[in-house]
């Protein structure tokens, strides 16, 4: 159903500054972006996210804002916006953009006004205090980089709040006219084309601290005002949740399916990485039993990488540790002392074998699947630039000048592309992959393909089956009548797998090759698997 899009749907993020520059100036475009419509339709794709594209000093990657209602001239302008969406419109491809409303820059307007006069009526809009709350120095998104969540202004005479960096100034959503103007600029890109909203940062957007409004009344409330708000302007519009929540908190965000339509599963990608690291599925099995049931209309995004560092800020400080040993070893591989700052494909040691494995864990999970640019090529990382930095190089589309990024000097670009080594863009390119049958990315193209022929693992029941076997994960998802098996080998030893015949059941279809697995006497479907293999199972109806 149109409305229940998200749930059956292949995602793809991307930063216009850094994917595709259409004019020759060294930044993305919107330009360019949409002379790439057809490769990304050929990676199966049904909705592109969009980080942001705002009017920004551009201090945090753009997720500093200084104008909701207008494009960074940079990318282009709302024409070429409108532009684009309609032409991915016209491919079938939804356009999700990031609803970065939990605080502005410093630099915008509102603020502005705020801290120049207290009789502003955006005063009120952010969130002051006349003295500096004892606990200033604790609940900081970037340690290291931060030394408090109050900041003086001497123009305001006033402290004011902020979660993130003291340039990101948090406005008060306890602010019936805050929440207003939430409600015009989702309007206002719903009317432009958009169909859905990452919404940035939720836990910090809907907290109440500092506010009279404090212990007062439940923050989580709002959410059901937005989702009312948004789905009553467009009625197949989808709220994605970024909340690193715990299994405790996630009914408070879903509730009874009226609230966020789909929430990034943090919890399963930190164990996930768990499980990868100890070459065993066992944390990544508990993880989904630690998980309640979410609402029927509702889903979980599942994603291998984002463009921020791998947050393990859930796992146990023994947990992460490992984790860090295995994947990002090295002090300037990690980042806030809870990630690591790295893409997927020096993680795991340019693995093809792990690569598929990590891949079709987030294609068979329950959930929808969402892919980092790059990734299907299996981009590396830039450690020599700054924190999150290292993972948002510009897109490799081949071996040519800047990697066929830009035209431009490469010192106009916006970030300098991967140019030499294992990962450099002459030696990992979209064009040399094209060419090559073997590739990861016509691997990937065939493995999202075959995704979409089976809704089950998105919409069906997913049924946890006893493998006998630590490094063997196997899940079974019904839907409609039809069943479709997922089997995983997190070892780096071949392994066999018992798959028990129901009654009157044929034989398994083997999705991804087409093989058939008959059953034996036994009573059993024998699988066996290569070192970090994995089966997708159809059975016959």
């Amino acid at each position: 159903m149109a409305e229940h899009w998200y749930r059956n749907a292949i995602i793809y993020c991307l930063d216009v500054r850094t994917f595709a520059d259409g004019n020759g100036d060294g930044i993305g475009d919107f330009a360019g972006l949409g002379e790439r419509l057809d490769y990304l339709k050929g990676l199966n794709v049904d909705c592109i996210w969009l980080q942001p594209f705002f009017p920004s000093p551009m201090r945090d990657n753009g997720y500093d804002i200084v104008d909701y209602y207008s494009v960074d001239r940079r990318t282009g302008t709302l024409g070429d916006f409108v532009h684009f969406s309609r032409r991915a419109r016209d491919k079938g491809i939804r356009i999700m953009i990031d609803l970065v409303v939990n605080h502005t820059s410093v630099d915008h307007p509102w603020f502005q006004s705020a801290r120049s006069d207290p009789r502003s009526p955006y005063r009120d809009w952010y969130v002051w205090k006349s003295e500096k709350p004892d606990d200033a120095d604790h609940g900081m998104v970037f340690p290291g980089e931060q030394e408090t969540t109050w900041t003086w202004d001497r123009e305001a005479k006033a402290y004011y709040f902020h979660r993130f960096y003291g340039h990101q100034a948090e406005l008060n959503i306890a602010n019936p006219e805050v929440v207003r103007e939430i409600e015009r600029i989702t309007g206002f890109w719903l009317q432009l084309g958009v169909t859905g909203f990452r919404v940035d940062a939720l836990p910090f957007l809907i907290e109440l601290e500092g506010t009279p409004c404090e212990g007062e009344r439940d923050p989580h409330a709002y959410l059901r005002e937005l989702r009312h708000h948004v789905q009553t302007l467009c009625g197949d519009v989808c709220l994605m949740a970024e909340a690193n929540i715990t299994p405790e908190e996630v009914p408070k965000y879903f509730a009874d399916g009226d609230m966020i339509h789909m929430c990034f599963n943090f919890w399963a990608n930190q164990h996930l990485f768990l499980a990868l690291a100890r070459k065993d599925a066992t944390p990544l099995r508990q993880a989904y039993a630690e998980l309640p049931v979410i609402p029927q209309w509702c889903q979980w995004a599942n994603f291998l990488r984002s463009h921020d560092e791998l947050d393990l800020d859930r796992l146990a400080e023994s947990e992460r540790k490992e984790i860090f040993r295995t994947f990002g070893p090295e002090p300037n591989m990690q980042l806030y002392g809870r990630g690591i700052r790295r893409r997927l494909a020096p993680m795991l040691g340019n693995d093809r074998r792990r690569l598929e494995l990590a891949h079709s864990l987030m294609l068979t999970l329950p959930g929808t699947p969402v892919l980092r640019y790059g990734d299907e090529i299996g981009m590396g990382d830039d450690l020599s630039l700054p924190a999150r930095e290292s993972v948002r190089t510009p897109m490799q589309w081949n071996d040519d000048h800047n990697g066929g990024f830009s035209s431009a000097p490469p010192d106009d670009l916006a970030l300098p592309p991967i140019a030499s080594g294992e990962f450099g863009y002459r030696k990992v390119n979209v064009e040399a992959q094209r060419r090559d049958p073997d590739s990861l990315l016509n691997w990937l193209e065939r493995a999202t393909r075959r995704r979409k022929e089976c809704p089950e693992f998105a919409l069906g029941r997913c049924i946890w089956l006893e493998t006998g076997r630590a490094d063997i994960l196997a899940h079974r998802c019904d839907h409609e009548g039809a069943t479709v098996f997922a089997v995983h080998n997190f070892g780096p030893r071949r392994a066999k797998f018992a798959l028990p015949v129901e009654d009157g059941a044929g034989p398994l279809h083997d999705i991804l090759s087409f093989h058939r697995h008959e059953a034996e006497d036994d009573g059993h479907y024998h699988i066996d698997l290569e070192p970090y293999g994995y089966r997708w199972l159809r059975r016959a109806q």
